[in-house]
């Protein structure tokens, strides 16, 4: 299993970026797919989930900015980041959660390195 995020970097206050996560050694078309992260001194997060039917679901603090989506024939997923702030800041990660709407960081396969966003206010 390989989960590949990249799209990471730096960017002011404001602007956008868009994340994409390549999965491979996994059943795409069957899992659900997450776009989780980090940042310093805290907890990993689920940020935004989109089930195999395309239904999502957004952590509160990122609603309205974020929006994820998926390929299914390019077995990738993307996070589109508008109106990016210094709070953003952290590593990004995809994976497969076992729910939408989980409250903690568990998923279904081992951890890629993910791709780092920093914001600059």
């Amino acid at each position: 299993v390989q989960l590949q995020a990249s799209g990471g970097g730096l960017v002011q206050a404001g602007g956008s970026l868009t994340l994409s996560c390549v999965a491979s050694g996994i059943s795409f078309r069957e899992n659900a797919m997450a776009w989780y992260r980090q940042a310093p001194g805290k907890q990993r997060e689920l940020v935004a989930g989109i089930n195999t039917s395309g239904r999502t679901n957004y952590r509160d603090s990122i609603k309205g900015r974020f929006t994820i989506s998926r390929d299914s024939a390019k077995s990738t997923v993307y996070l589109q980041m508008n109106s990016l702030n210094a709070e953003d800041t952290a590593v990004y990660y995809c994976n497969s959660p076992y729910s939408l709407y989980a409250t903690s960081d568990a998923a279904r396969f081992s951890w890629g390195q993910g791709t780092l966003v920093t914001v600059s206010s």
